[in-house]
């Protein structure tokens, strides 16, 4: 089974590209933290990419240094270099992404509304402090 969930930030805004089908695709990289026995911070950085509707959004709604929440499969590409040395790398293709972190900490990150948001569709929910149930 190849399953693979990674939280982490991403380090460039995601760039969303088309194919020559027309199909959406964007690439991008995460910088996931690791546990290390010294106490020094440490990160591996994972090159991912999603394709059509989950590409959209990441492109739409993620920006540089905002935590993400990636659900997929990793991949492993290999070649032969101008050395003729056989390479190896691996990528995590995105099939869904997810917020996280407080949003607190994404507000900092970015503090604007997305341009399309339309808040007409949502009901002020006044409480009197009795649970619903």
């Amino acid at each position: 089974m190849n399953n693979v969930i990674l939280k982490g930030r991403l380090v460039a805004d995601p760039v969303l590209k088309q194919t020559q089908s027309n199909i959406s695709v964007t690439s991008f990289k995460i910088a996931v933290d690791k546990r290390v026995k010294d106490g020094e911070k440490q990160a591996d950085f994972i090159d991912c990419n999603a394709w059509r509707s989950t590409a959209e959004h990441i492109a739409k709604y993620f920006t540089k240094g905002q935590e993400i929440l990636i659900r997929g499969a990793i991949h492993n590409k290999e070649w032969i270099d101008k050395n003729n040395v056989k390479r190896y790398t691996y990528e995590v293709t995105a099939e869904t992404a997810e917020f996280c972190g407080s949003k607190a900490g994404n507000a900092q990150q970015n503090n604007s509304v997305p341009a399309d948001f339309d808040p007409s569709g949502f009901e002020e929910i006044i409480s009197d402090g009795e649970a619903p149930f």
